[in-house]
């Protein structure tokens, strides 16, 4: 049964929760808040529902809840990080700060970072850079779930791209996306409800289309983004490839099938050429091309021509990147966010387990 909760009490819940794992107030308030922004956007699969799978990897003292993250090469422009182990949640948003700092200062900022974890929506991390009159540039891999083109077998994750992009009255440009057809966590989701997949996020053991919700414990894969050659699979097989190299063969960390899986209880893959996951993070300071201002104004001129743009019969409404989740994210923060049982249960068992109050 669902329940809606107030964005306050979840976010004190998680908050709590990443303390008593061990980590500083400071970065434990951050996490929660970045955790938590995928409720309040909408995305679900990426925000609270995660929380239990945190805890398991850091019992499997696969998660530093205390990273000493370091800078271990670095140029004016550009940097590697080393995220200890730490929550991606803490890790990528120290990595953006770098990112904004060296575009400061340079103009842009590109950060590669290694030695990290799962770390939530990608927007979160991305629009740190909207405040400072900068595109925002966020990508991750993860660990391998999707078949290229042709295979049957997983090499690469869901591998979002977030771009970030300031404006001045209209409200910015958020494009948030995985490189599969769907993101693993919608399938998560799916699972909870037990409901179908639509044909063309999944396939089967033999690289069968399915609609099995299941299919990936039972051998199956993620598809790319366009599920088939003919729809262009191979398109968002190479923007996931993108990704990959971008995040993890550019700063260390591991890539393709090597990835670390999410899942606690999986066995690690064998070989690990490098270190945790990867990410890659970069700040672009909008008056280092032209005036924020001129920009600012076609940003805006572009943005309402777009949302202005004649719907489609049967369509209300255009949308721009970014504006469904911005519209969620205002209502459930008057309203609260929708917990689904399933999830109701899970944050009800952390609290037990880590001794803390349940009161939401």
């Amino acid at each position: 049964m669902e329940k809606i909760v107030d964005y306050a009490a979840l976010m004190s819940l998680v908050e709590h929760v990443l303390m008593a794992m061990g980590c500083p107030s400071d970065q434990a308030k951050t996490g929660a808040t970045a955790l938590v922004s995928a409720d309040l956007r909408g995305i679900d699969s990426h925000g609270v529902a995660r929380l239990s799978g945190y805890v398991r990897l850091w019992e499997a003292k696969r998660v530093n809840a205390s990273p000493n993250i370091a800078i271990i090469h670095e140029t004016p422009s550009t940097a590697v990080m080393d995220g200890d182990q730490g929550l991606g949640l803490v890790v990528a948003p120290a990595a953006m700060d770098v990112a904004i700092s060296k575009a400061t200062q340079v103009g842009t900022g590109w950060v590669s970072v290694s030695n990290s974890n799962h770390f939530g929506i990608a927007a979160f991390h991305a629009m740190r850079a909207l405040e400072k009159d900068m595109i925002g540039i966020v990508m991750t891999n993860a660990s391998a779930l999707v078949a290229p083109t042709f295979s049957k077998e997983r090499m690469l994750g869901t591998n979002p791209i977030c771009v970030a992009v300031p404006s001045g009255d209209e409200p910015p440009f958020v494009a948030d996306m995985a490189t599969t057809t769907a993101a693993n966590g919608k399938l998560e989701m799916l699972q909870r409800k037990q409901l179908e997949a639509p044909l063309g996020w999944i396939q089967d053991a033999e690289g069968n289309q399915v609609t099995d919700a299941h299919a990936l414990k039972n051998g199956g894969a993620l598809l790319p983004l366009g599920g088939n050659r003919e729809q262009g699979s191979h398109k968002g097989y190479a923007l996931g490839s993108i990704v990959d190299i971008f995040s993890a063969v550019l700063s260390g960390a591991n890539f393709g099938p090597w990835v670390p899986p999410f899942p606690a209880y999986v066995p690690m893959p064998e070989n690990m050429p490098g270190e945790g996951l990867g990410h890659f993070i970069g700040a672009m300071r909008i008056d280092a091309f032209r005036p924020a201002a001129d920009f600012k104004s076609n940003m805006d001129l572009w943005l309402h021509r777009f949302r202005n743009a004649t719907p489609a019969s049967g369509h209300e409404q255009v949308y721009v990147a970014g504006d469904i989740e911005r519209a969620m994210e205002k209502e459930r923060m008057q309203k609260g966010i929708t917990l689904v049982g399933a999830v109701q249960n899970d944050l009800k068992a952390l609290a037990e387990k880590m001794s803390l109050s349940f009161t939401i």
